[in-house]
């Protein structure tokens, strides 16, 4: 069991993340995620786990640098706000490895390592970039997404949409495909016009997170009422 005191509060739509700090404990927090702290926390800024896994962090879509969150002057609270409207979930890491969608890395424990991790093709056509975050060792681990987040107990097959994909344990395995019964001939007019046809197929048993909205849709829909230049 985690030895963090936490609470995940206002979820699923605006969740925020509170930490107890007791005295000398730290957490790792990407940077602009800190809404509010004690005055006995200190914050340091900078680089964590090397050159190489600090690029890796980067080519994932996060942040060079690092926030450390230290309550070195007695026990203290820090609160977290991820950037997106949705919710947020706690992991526990026990010498296993989870992979995470750019953008969703909220904060980590002492005992985890985070880093990029190259996919290939799958991460390319998957939409999330060509590399995955990779958070392993022991500890906790805090992400967020844009929605509120589905758990799904995978025992043998299960597909979810590209765009929808949070996080997986790394027992279940996975491709990236068309959407099952396309034709041929549909698979091009799908993916370039209609807005659909990637998916992921996960297989093995483990946990798939779930996102129950995702940002591209939600411009589609936003996008015709813009404000409009006047011709005046």
């Amino acid at each position: 069991m985690s030895d963090l005191q936490f609470e995940i509060s206002q979820r699923p739509d605006f969740a925020i993340l509170t930490v107890d700090l007791e005295q000398g404990q730290r957490i790792f927090a990407e940077p602009s995620a800190m809404a509010a702290m004690d005055p006995t926390i200190t914050l340091k800024a900078g680089f964590k786990g090397g050159l190489k896994k600090t690029l890796g962090r980067a080519l994932g879509g996060e942040s060079l640098i690092i926030n450390t969150f230290t309550a070195d002057r007695g026990p203290g609270e820090v609160v977290f706000a991820p950037g997106a409207p949705g919710d947020a979930i706690h992991y526990e890491l026990d010498r296993n490895t989870l992979y995470i969608q750019r953008g969703a890395f909220m904060c980590h424990s002492d005992g985890v390592e985070l880093t990029g991790k190259w996919q290939g093709a799958k991460g390319f056509f998957s939409g999330k970039g060509l590399v995955l975050l990779k958070a392993s060792g022991e500890g906790d681990i805090f992400f967020n997404s844009y929605g509120a987040i589905l758990e799904i107990d995978v025992e043998d097959e299960y597909i979810v949409d590209t765009g929808y994909v949070v996080a997986f344990e790394d027992t279940l395995h996975y491709d990236v495909t068309t959407v099952p019964g396309m034709k041929v001939g549909g698979k091009l007019k799908t993916f370039f016009f209609g807005g659909e046809g990637l998916v992921v197929r996960f297989s093995g048993q483990g946990r798939v997170w779930v996102q129950t909205r995702a940002v591209n849709p939600f411009l589609t829909w936003v996008f015709p009422y813009r404000p409009q230049p006047s011709n005046n």
